[in-house]
Order: structure tokens, then sequence, then C-alpha cells
């Protein structure tokens, strides 16, 4: 009995070792079938190049996935899955830790994706199921598809850090995150376990350079104040310059506002005052503004006094001791003129210029001109004389001695014929520009004339002198504020323009207190109530003033169709339009009153406050409204006006944002194409605002072909835009363009004013002025600047009646945004200074790993230096510490006391 139960026992094991053997036949055979399947292209390559190393990592891989495969029952067997799924996560984690191509342990078990999903919706719950799900998530990656299985997996894995996987695992998470927060708030399910993700993801972003996925991430999930926590010194700026950067792809006004104020706090908190002011700037927030330069102290708040008088901010009352008056003077521009004078003095341009050595009229002295000048021609002394006078006026702008006009005797103002004198005498205040008190007393002379066009001129003289120079000691309010309430309406006219002139931007209370009683129909004539209106929407550009504008407003709902055909109306559609300068959705209940009206002007009026309300936000529904409006096709001109606003308002929305301005480029030579003429008209114009002192081949050659257009008004237009393109910057093909054109329209005297203009604001300056509305590299749009242009702007949309009529004075409203394109360097005395800088072309590094160069084919020089549009300056040694980031206008530099590198 005991031999049989032996016997038994023996034989038991065998249908056990059978059922192995066939399994593993059947095993065998399956690979034979695979073994037997046509090889693709792709697969017999793998197989050639496979190395032996890789060979064996994807025989071990397999082995260890069939491992984890294994269905264990004892605890015992469950230690061996978890070996091997360690294992398999080692392999898996040493490759992804730098990615610069698919590594090979994530390549060999992609076939294998599929069956370790299907066996893990098979596995007990436990420790095991969690580490392979660490797996599956990684492997989700790299399988292309979007289910977000990836963030599936692993919310069900285990916790360890996520860093271990390395950067490119945690850039797929971040974005599976975002899709998945959105959709969850959409059905209002719980966010919780995403915000846990994202709150260990954001500090290994930080700690590993990647601020900008920090930023992307905290900005899809709603709560980008969490980035605050993380900024220090080393990653603010590149944090801060990339969400600056975002800022101009954001369509809600709301989130602009918060992550504005998000930039502005961490730039503060790293102590970096100036940037945090040019933020709170661009935010329009003078509460803000105040509360940063009351905090900053000695010269770093002379620093940013500086930076608010570039961009002429209203930055409200002081206290009254010696520091304040300082700083005042700062901020008024006071120092303005002697730092002018000094950078002319070092480029040595300090020589006066007549309008003739602007001409050159020799270098276009053709045969074919010489026979056109010997027979005789229609010539208009006066209109010559007329241009001579804004031409010796931009070109010596600032210098305070010409050839025309200041020498002892000069008659120059009289040569000229009725209206043409009011130009004359206000050059006078050009050639003055911020020298008030040498200015002041010399043109104070014609403004006691008897006739009433030269005192005219002169008061408007003092406007221009004055412009942006609005110090402790201000004269144009004192001087101007008695001829406003003159009978004569020249006088009234041009005192009430000068005021306008001399304080725009400034926001300054006493002015509103004279102009407001001009602004009525019921004592005052439509052309002096709208001059008042364009005043004071100079003066408070930007503040949204609602007596300003209601006053505005009732002038224009009480305007009978007469009035509002004169051509004065479209200063009160400006007017309006200036003071919600960059104010976005707060001219809302404005354009709902002024669209109520069946008024010959209100299309135009509208569109003038939207376009200027959304300046340089690049609004994508703008743009297209506007596109909409500038394709209509209607006949009556009477009726059309407003189509030219739309097409200004295009470059307007787009100005400031290179992606936006290219696109609308494109846009213009559609409209050039296909528009009707009263729309193309004004293209030439919009080119000319996207690119002031900008002179842009591309931009040039379209302008000069418009110069020869069969439609008079366009080719005007386009003269005067390459003036604007041009201006300030003496460019060469430009300046041979327009001597070319003054021969071509020699026998055309309105062509030819226009080009005489043109050659003025090329060499505005002597080169040495900017009318650029775009400061602090591009972050701030300049409303005062911004004003002036719109007023020449939209003047040309109806050039007979204004430019080329009575009205040329307005060529002076350009003296709002004429500034030095310098570099001046000042010690904390504020006196010059020679310092080293590199100046090259400017390079966007927003987003940018590590520390990439902010410019590129740069030069050296010593201060001061000129800068063109899109150059950077940076110091080029750390001999010296300047108390700004942005090196533009004057900067204020100290001696660092750990320096390595000698000045010399």
């Amino acid at each position: 009995m005991a031999e049989k139960n032996e016997k038994l026992a023996t034989v038991d094991p065998v249908p056990a070792e059978e059922e192995a053997k066939t399994k593993e036949k059947k095993e065998m055979e399956k690979m034979k079938e695979e073994d037997m399947k046509p090889k693709t292209k792709e697969d017999e390559e793998e197989g050639d190049e496979m190395s032996e190393e890789d060979r064996k990592l994807k025989e071990t891989l397999e082995l260890l996935v069939k491992q984890v495969q294994k269905d264990f029952a004892a605890e015992k067997d469950e230690a061996l899955q978890k070996s091997a799924i360690d294992k398999l996560r080692d392999h898996v984690r040493s490759s992804t830790s730098s990615m610069t191509s698919v590594p090979k342990p994530l390549k060999f078990l992609r076939p294998h994706y599929k069956e370790l999903k299907e066996f893990f919706e098979s596995m007990r719950a436990g420790s095991n199921k969690k580490l392979l799900a660490d797996i599956l998530s990684v492997l989700a990656m790299t399988m292309g598809k979007q289910s977000r299985e990836s963030l599936k997996y692993k919310l069900i894995g285990s916790d360890e850090p996520l860093g271990s996987w390395g950067h490119e695992y945690i850039r797929n998470l971040s974005g599976e995150i975002g899709v998945e927060y959105n959709e969850r708030l959409e059905k209002e399910e719980k966010t919780e376990d995403l915000i846990k993700l994202v709150d260990e993801i954001i500090p290994f972003n930080m700690k590993h350079n990647s601020e900008a996925d920090a930023c992307d991430l905290l900005m899809e999930v709603s709560m980008l104040d969490k980035i605050q926590e993380y900024v220090n010194k080393d990653n603010h700026a590149r944090v801060c310059r990339y969400l600056l950067s975002c800022s101009d792809y954001l369509s809600d006004e709301e989130e602009i506002t918060k992550l504005m104020k998000i930039v502005s706090t961490a730039y503060r908190k790293c102590g970096q005052m100036c940037d945090s002011l040019r933020v709170a700037i661009k935010l329009n927030d003078p509460a803000l503004v105040k509360e940063i330069f009351d905090e900053s102290k000695g010269i770093e708040k002379r620093q940013l006094a500086f930076v608010i008088g570039s961009v002429k901010y209203p930055i409200g009352e002081f206290e009254d001791d010696e520091e304040e008056e300082e700083l005042l003077d700062i901020i008024g521009n006071v120092p303005l003129t002697k730092l002018y004078n000094t950078l002319a003095m070092e480029l040595d341009v300090q020589d006066a210029k007549t309008p003739e050595d602007i001409y050159k009229s020799h270098l276009a002295d053709s045969v074919s001109n010489r026979l056109q000048r010997s027979r005789p021609a229609n010539v208009d002394s006066a209109r010559k004389n007329l241009a001579d006078s804004f031409v010796n006026g931009f070109v010596n702008a600032g210098f305070s001695k010409d050839k025309v006009i200041t020498p002892k005797g000069s008659d120059w103002v009289f040569k000229n014929k009725d209206h043409g004198k009011i130009s004359a005498a206000a050059s006078l205040g050009m050639v003055y520009l911020w020298d008030t008190d040498v200015g002041g007393n010399e043109i104070d002379k014609y403004s006691m004339s008897k006739q009433k066009q030269v005192k005219g001129g002169a008061l408007l003289g003092i406007g221009i002198c004055c412009a942006g120079v609005t110090g402790s000691m201000s004269m144009a309010l004192a001087l101007l504020s008695d001829y406003v309430e003159e009978n004569d309406a020249t006088t009234k006219t041009m005192a009430t323009l000068g005021l306008g002139i001399a304080y725009c931007g400034t926001g300054n209370e006493e002015v509103s207190e004279i102009l407001l009683k001009l602004v009525s129909l019921e004592s005052e004539s439509m052309e002096i109530a709208s001059i008042a209106s364009l005043a004071l929407g100079m003066v408070f550009a930007g503040t949204a003033n609602e007596e300003i504008s209601a006053a505005i407003l009732d002038v224009y709902l009480f305007a009978d169709e007469n009035q509002c055909k004169d051509t004065s109306a479209i200063y009160l559609c400006i007017g309006l339009g200036l003071l919600y300068l960059g104010q976005r959705d707060t001219c809302e209940p404005i354009l709902e009153a002024t669209q109520a009206t069946e008024n010959p002007i209100s299309k135009y009026m509208s569109l003038t406050i939207e376009t200027c309300a959304y300046a340089g936000t690049g609004n994508v529904l703008l743009i297209q409204k506007l596109l909409k409006e500038a394709s209509e096709h209607i006949d009556d001109e009477k009726i059309n006006r407003h189509q030219a606003v739309a097409v200004l308002g295009l470059a307007m929305v787009s100005m400031g944002e290179d992606l936006g301005k290219e696109m609308i480029v494109r846009s213009m030579d559609h409209i050039l194409q296909y528009a009707e003429v009263n729309v193309t008209r004004a293209v030439p114009l919009a080119l000319a605002l996207l690119n002031v002192s900008n002179p842009d081949v591309s931009i040039m050659d379209t302008l000069s072909k418009l110069t020869h257009d069969a439609d008079q008004q366009v080719s005007q237009n386009a003269v005067l835009a390459l003036g604007i393109i041009g201006a300030g910057t003496n460019n060469s093909r430009i300046a041979g363009l327009l001597r070319q054109l003054s021969s071509y329209y020699s026998r055309e005297p309105n062509h030819l004013f226009l080009v005489r203009i043109a050659q003025g604001l090329l060499h505005l300056g002597k080169g040495l002025l900017t009318l650029d509305p775009l400061l602090s590299d591009g972050l701030l749009l300049s409303k005062s600047a911004l004003a002036g242009l719109l007023v020449v702007l939209h003047s040309s949309l109806d050039m007979k009646n204004t430019l080329l009529g009575k009205r040329h004075y307005m060529l002076y409203c350009l003296s709002c945004g004429m500034r030095p394109r310098m570099l001046m360097t000042v010690d904390e005395k504020l006196q010059p200074i020679a310092v080293k800088v590199r100046v090259g072309t400017a390079v966007d590094t927003a987003g940018k790993a590590g520390k990439p160069k902010t410019i590129t084919g740069f030069q050296t020089h010593k201060t001061p230096v000129l800068l063109a549009h899109g150059e950077r300056a940076e110091l080029a040694t750390d001999y010296y510490i300047s108390m700004t980031n942005v090196l533009e206008g004057v900067v204020i530099v100290k001696k660092n006391p750990d320096a390595v590198d000698e000045e010399g």
C-alpha cells in the first residue's frame, strides 16, 4: 500500500509540468507567428541599426513586462512583482531625466502600453498598482493621444515627487492639467487633486529655470497670484519679462489688470522700483504710481521723476520742501533744455541750418529741372515762405538759434501773408523749444504786435516753447490765460491751442477751469468750441474726465447740421477721443450717447472714441469691426468720412505689438488693392502711424509708390507720411526720395509745400529728436506724443481745408511728442558724465532659457549717444551702476564699489 502511494506521489506533478510545457510551446508558436508576419521597412531598419546594447535592453524590458504581468497570489510573489516594477521604473526614470530625443526604454515599451493598461485594470488595489500607474503615466506621454491618460494615471499613482520623472513629463502633465481644470470648471466638479499637482509642479519649474512653464500653468488654472511666493532676485527679471509679453495676448480687461499688478508687485518686492513704476504707468493707475514714487528715496526717486517726466504722466501734488521742488522740476522736464544742448555740443551739431541746407536744391538740379524753371511757373512765394517757416522751426527745434527768425532785426514774420504770419511767428516757439527762460522773452515781443495774426502766432509759440515743460515756474498758464478771454477769434483760438500744447498729458486742473468756459455753442463759435475741446482733450489725454466729456458731448448734441459739417468739427471728435485714450471699455457709456443721435458726424465721433480707447491694445474684435467698416462701399462723400478713421484706427489699435503690426501692414495692402478711394486715402497715414520715426524699407517703398498715385489726396498723404516715418532720422534714402519729389512736383504748390514739410520733419532737430510715441523699450505709449500725431493725421484726412488751407498751424501739435532720442548719463548731482555703453539692435528674450544677450550687432560708444527705433543700450563695464534697467533718455549712474572692470 505504501509503495502504491509513493508511485502516486511521483505521478502527481506530471500534469503541472505538462501544462507549463504546453504554455511555453504556445508562446513559442506565438513568437514564431510574429516573426512570420511581414516586417515593415521601419522594423527592418530598426533591427539592422539596433546595437547589441540596445538589443539587450529591449530583451530586459520585455522580460520585466512579463514578470509584472504574472498573476501573483502570495505576498512573497507580490514582492517579486514589486521588484520587477521597480526595475522597470528605474529604466524609465533614468532615461527621462533629460530628453533630447525619444529615450530607448520608452521606445521599446510603447508596444506593451496597451497590454500593461489591460493588466492594470485587473490588478488588485495596493502599492504595486500605484507604482505601475506612475509608469503608465509616463508611457502615456509618448502615445500622442489627446485622452489625458498621463494625468489620469498620475492621479491614481503614488505620491513620489514628480520631478524625478524629468522636465518633459512635467511639461506634458502641465498641459493636461490646464485642459482638465477648465473642463471640470465648466462641469462644476472638484479640482482639489489638480491644485495639489500644481502646487508640486510650480516649485520644481521655478527651481529649474522653467519660469515660463510655471507662469503658463498658473495662468491656465487662474492662480497667477501664487507666483509671488517663488519670485526672488535671481528669477524676477525672467518671470516679469515673460508675463509682460503675455499681457499683449490677454483679452479680458480684469486679467490684464491683475497680471500687471502682479508684475509691478514682483518688481517692488525685488527692489526694482523703476521697473515697477513703468508697469504702474502702463496700467494707468495714478494711485499706484504715486505710491511707488513716494516709497522710493534719494537718487532712485530722481530717476523715477525722469521716467515720469519723459512720459508726461500726471503725478498730483507735492509737499513744499526743497527736494520736492527739485523733483517737480525734473517731472516738468525743466533740465531737458540744458541736457539737450550738451548732447548737441558733444555731437557737434550746434550750428544753425537754413531751409536751403535741408532742401539741397543743387542736388536735384538736373537738365529737365533747369528747363522746367526756365518756363514761366505759377510760383506761390507766400506758400514757399510758409514752408520755409515750418522747415526752419523743425530743423532748429530746441537749439535757441537759427539764421532766419532769431537774428536781430529779422523781419521774416512780416514776409508772410495773412494767416501765414501765424505759423511764422509760432516757429519761434519751435526754435526755443523747452528753453522757457530765453524763449519767453523773445516770443513775448511779438505778442505785443497790433497785427492779430502775428499776435496769435506768438501766443501759439509760447505754448510750443513750453511743450511738456511744466515745472514749478511754468510760464504758459500765466502768459496765455488772459488772452483766452479776448474778443478776437484768432487770438482766442491760438491762446487756447497754445495751452493745449503746453500742458498736453499733464491733467492740469487750472487749464480746465479756464478752457471749459469756451466749450459751449451759446457764447462761442463752432471753431472756438472745437479747438477748446481739442485743447482739453490734449491736456487730459487718457484721464476719462467726466466733467470735460459731458461738456464736449453737449456741444456735439446741440450742434446743428451746418456746424457739424464744418471742418473744425473733427477737432471736437478728436478732443473727446483723446480723453479716453487707452481707457478700453471705460468709453462704453459715452459711445452709447454718441451713437444714439443721427448726427452727420456720429459715426466719425464714435469710431474716433473707440479707436482712441483701445490704442495699443491689439484688440482683435475691434480690428475685425474696423476692417468691416473699411470694406463697405459707400459712394456718398458726406457719410463715408468715418471709413478713413477706421483705417487709422487699425494702425492705432495694433501699434506697439510686432505681430499685430505685421498683420495690419498686410491688411493695408489688401485695402489699397480692393477698397474705395476714400478709404485708400487714409492708408499712407496709417502706415506712418505704425512706423513713426522708423524708416522701415518695405514701408518706405510702398509710400514712395503712393507719392505718384493718380489720386491727389493719396499722393499728398503719402508725401507727409514719408516725413513722419523718417522724423528725426536724417535717413538718406528718404532724403533722396523727397528731393526727387520736389523736382517732380515743382509746379504743384500744394504738393511742393508738403514735400518741404516732410523734409523738415526728416531733419527734425538736426537728427536729434524723435516723434516715436513708444518709450521704455516699447513698453509705454506716450499719450501726449500720440495725441499730437493724431491731431495732424486727422487733419490730413481733410488736407484741403486744414493743413493746405488756413489751419496749417496744426502741424505744430507734433511738438507735444518731440523728445531727444538720446541716452544721457548723469551723476548723482545731475551733471552729465561720459560712460561706456554698448548700443545694438534689441533682442526679445522673453521666455528664453539661461541668460541670452539682449542686444545684437552692437557697437561700444561713450555717452551721450543717439538711439534709433528698435535699438537698445547696456553698460559696457561694471564700473558704474545705473538706477534703471532700461537705458533710455536721462539715466542716473553711480560708481560701483565692487567694480571689477576699469572705466577707460
